[in-house]
């Protein structure tokens, strides 16, 4: 089956010449939740306005569900639904006008029973008459989400959807991704939280100054690029490390009470036995021995590091 969006060879030069986007190839499948992770600048936002119709590009094509976005924009368009980073909403309109609004312009007829659960799903049904003008910011976010699923669409775009929202929504919010994407819905994001990438991402994408630097399972890279870390607390603060320990990679953290060793956990030997032996012959007395793995957060940061 071929992949419910595919990105070919995309590229964004503006007038003032600077690049954007550099040969961005990409393709998601049908159910799947992709998380494009990357720095402010990095180009997310802009690809995702491509793939949206909102933005041309300089070059190369982009096929959302057998429809190419520019051959054949409305069919293409009305597979998308997006969640901007930016609020934009009618402050005049009611909560359930403006979502019957957004169904009717992709020429999809009315469907109360579609209405009210994804108003219930929301948590936005006692609010359903309210202008949107008298909700709060959360629950301005949460119309946005509304409004963008009000047309049932294949693929859903969220552009960093929890930014600055309460606990509540953030939660409402990923329960409902879950169950759209048990109904097979794609689910496409880009989020500062990585820890919600991890959590909910089937697979992961870097983007950094414009290039799609990674795509991988999550579970894969967390294998294959994740370290483990051992932290060894003190019984007493030290000021150094031992000269005896200086062939060891170590770091001292929480002013001298934890000594810190990074370590491959897939590979053959971690050297753990010979640290401690070593540790005991220089005489550094510990009380605990913590170990912890990598977040993604930790291997997106060294990726663009390693980068610059």
């Amino acid at each position: 089956m071929p992949p419910v969006l595919s990105v070919s060879a995309v590229t964004k030069t503006y007038k003032s010449g600077q690049i954007a986007l550099h040969d961005i190839d990409l393709a998601v499948e049908k159910g799947e939740i992709f998380a494009l992770l990357g720095p402010n600048g990095a180009g997310k936002t802009t690809l995702i306005s491509i793939i949206c119709g909102l933005v041309s590009m300089t070059s190369g094509q982009v096929v959302v569900g057998g429809h190419d976005i520019v051959r054949d924009y409305r069919a293409a368009r009305a597979m998308i639904g997006l969640v901007p980073q930016e609020i934009a909403l009618d402050i005049f309109a009611t909560v359930e006008d403006t979502v019957r609004f957004s169904r009717g312009l992709f020429g999809r007829r009315a469907d109360p029973a579609h209405g009210e659960q994804l108003l219930r799903d929301l948590s936005l049904w006692e609010k359903r008459r309210a202008p949107t003008m008298e909700l709060s910011g959360g629950m301005k976010r949460r119309v946005m989400i509304a409004k963008a699923l009000s047309h049932e669409p294949d693929i859903l775009f969220l552009d960093e959807p929890t930014a600055g929202v309460d606990v509540s929504l953030r939660r409402d919010m990923w329960d409902l991704v879950r169950r759209l994407r048990d109904r097979g819905v794609t689910i496409i994001l880009t989020t500062h939280y990585i820890e919600e990438a991890e959590e909910m991402a089937d697979r992961v994408g870097v983007i950094d100054r414009g290039r799609l630097v990674l795509v991988e399972d999550t579970a894969a890279l967390m294998h294959k690029l994740g370290k483990r870390r051992l932290s060894i607390v003190m019984q007493r603060p030290i000021a150094t490390i031992p000269p005896a320990l200086s062939a060891w990679p170590l770091r001292l953290e929480a002013e001298g009470e934890c000594l810190v060793y990074d370590f491959d956990a897939n590979a053959p030997d971690t050297g753990i036995p010979r640290l401690l032996r070593d540790l005991g012959a220089a005489g550094v007395d510990y009380k605990d021995l913590e170990t912890s793995r990598s977040s993604l957060e930790d291997i997106f940061v060294g990726l663009v590091e390693g980068r610059a």
